[in-house]
C-alpha cells in the first residue's frame, strides 16, 4: 500500500494515481467512469439536503418558516402591565374578590327589592361588609340597595272609610299626603336648596302659624328655625346628588282624628342621599340618611270649615344622620373624608341610621351623635 499524505485524496497507490491521470490526459476509454465512494458520498448528501438552504454566516430559517417575533409575548407583557397598573390604581378590584365583597355584591344584586313596609319592623336590616359607595354604585355597601327608588319607595295603603270620613276622601288625603313628601323631599329643586312653593301651597291656609314659621325658616334660617325639619335640601354650590336616586323606605297609615269628620294619617320614612362634592372631578360619595315621622290631618269639607284637598301638618319628629353638627343655615352638610370639617367631635354611643324598629323621641337636648353606618 502507497503512502497518502492528502487526507482528500483517494486512499490509491502512487502507481495507480499516476497512470489514473495518465489516462485521463489522454482520454483514455478505460478511465474510471464509476464515481469514487468519496464522489457518491457528497452526491448523497447533496441529494439529502435538496430543497433546503444551507446555514450561512448570517442565514436564519427560511422566509415561510421565521415566526414574527414575540406577537404573543408582547401582547401578554403588555397585559400583564396594563393589569398591575389597574391593580396600582384600582386594588379593590382582587381585594374586593379575595374577601368575597364582590359575590356579596352580586348576590344584594340579584335579590331584587324588598317588599313594602306595612309595619314596624322588629330589628334593624343585617349588618353588611363595610363597602364603599362609587358614583356608579352611590348605594354600594348599604341595606338601601334593596329599597324603592324615590317616590315608589311612598306606598299608598288601601283607603277605607274612617271616622265618618268617607272611603273617597280618605283616598285623596293619602294621595295628597304621598305628593307632600314628594315635593319636601324628593324634588329636584327642593334638593337643590329652592323655596318649595307647591308644598307649602298645600297646607291648609287656616294652619297660619305653622306657614309662618316654615316660610320664616327658608328666608332666615336658624338653630331655633331651620327648614330642614321638614324639608330636605342641599347647596348646590357645595354637593350635589350622586345620580338621580334617593332611596325610600317606611309606611302610611291611616287613624281615626280627634273629632268625627277627621282623619290623620301618620308617616314614618327614612330618605338615603348619596352625596357627592359639586367641584369638579370629586368622586368620593358620602350618603346622608334623614328620617321623618310627620302627622297630617284632613277634615271632610262638608262638616268643617276648610277646603276641599287642604292638609293640616302635625306634630313632626326627624332625625339627620352625617351632616355637620351645629349648622343650621338650612342646608344639608355631609362628611367627606378629603374635607375635614372643624366642627366638635361627635359622641355618644353609635346608633344606626337604617334602624326603623324604634319610633324617633325628641332629644332632652341638642347634641352631636354618632351613627355605625352610613
Amino acid at each position: 500500500m502507497g503512502k497518502n499524505d492528502h487526507h482528500d485524496r483517494p486512499g490509491v497507490s502512487d502507481e495507480e494515481w499516476a497512470r489514473f491521470m495518465e489516462q485521463a490526459a489522454q482520454g483514455a476509454g478505460d478511465a474510471p467512469k464509476e464515481p469514487s465512494a468519496r464522489a457518491r458520498m457528497v452526491t448523497a448528501r447533496l441529494r439529502s439536503t435538496q430543497g433546503q438552504e444551507p446555514p450561512g454566516w448570517r442565514t436564519g430559517p427560511a422566509p415561510r418558516q421565521r415566526r414574527r417575533p414575540g406577537r404573543l409575548g408582547a401582547v401578554l407583557a403588555v397585559l400583564g402591565i396594563a393589569g398591575l397598573a389597574l391593580i396600582a390604581v384600582r386594588p379593590e378590584l382582587v381585594i374586593d374578590r379575595l374577601t368575597g365583597k364582590t359575590a356579596a355584591r352580586e348576590e344584594a344584586a340579584k335579590a331584587g327589592p324588598l317588599a313594602p313596609e306595612t309595619e314596624r319592623p322588629t330589628a334593624p336590616p343585617p349588618s353588611l361588609d363595610p363597602d364603599r359607595p362609587t358614583l356608579k354604585e352611590p348605594f354600594r355597601g348599604s341595606p338601601a340597595l334593596q329599597w324603592a327608588d324615590g317616590a315608589a319607595g311612598i306606598e299608598i295603603p288601601e283607603a277605607t272609610a274612617v271616622n265618618g270620613v268617607s272611603r273617597e276622601l280618605v283616598a285623596q288625603g293619602l294621595e295628597r299626603t304621598k305628593q307632600f313628601l314628594v315635593l319636601a323631599n324628593l324634588d329636584p329643586a327642593t334638593l337643590r336648596g329652592e323655596r318649595p312653593t307647591a308644598a307649602l301651597q298645600m297646607i291648609d291656609p287656616g294652619q297660619r302659624e305653622m306657614v309662618d314659621r316654615l316660610e320664616g325658616a327658608l328666608a332666615r334660617p336658624g338653630r331655633d328655625a331651620d327648614p330642614l325639619q321638614v324639608f330636605t335640601r342641599a347647596d348646590p354650590a357645595q354637593v350635589r346628588l350622586a345620580g338621580d336616586v334617593v332611596k325610600v323606605r317606611g309606611r302610611m297609615t291611616v287613624e281615626p282624628g280627634a273629632s268625627p269628620g277627621q282623619i290623620d294619617v301618620m308617616t314614618d320614612y327614612t330618605f338615603v342621599y348619596p352625596l357627592v362634592q359639586a367641584k369638579s372631578g370629586a368622586e368620593e360619595v358620602s350618603r346622608t340618611i334623614v328620617r321623618r315621622q310627620m302627622e297630617f290631618t284632613f277634615a271632610d269639607p262638608r262638616k268643617w270649615r276648610v277646603e276641599a284637598g287642604m292638609m293640616q301638618v302635625g306634630p313632626y319628629q326627624y332625625d339627620i344622620a352625617n351632616s355637620e353638627c351645629f349648622v343650621h343655615d338650612g342646608y344639608l352638610h355631609p362628611m367627606f373624608q378629603d374635607a375635614p370639617t372643624d366642627g366638635p367631635e361627635p359622641t355618644g354611643p353609635p346608633r344606626d341610621p337604617y334602624d326603623r324598629s324604634q319610633a324617633l323621641e325628641q332629644p332632652e337636648k341638642e347634641g352631636c351623635g354618632t351613627v355605625s353606618r352610613t
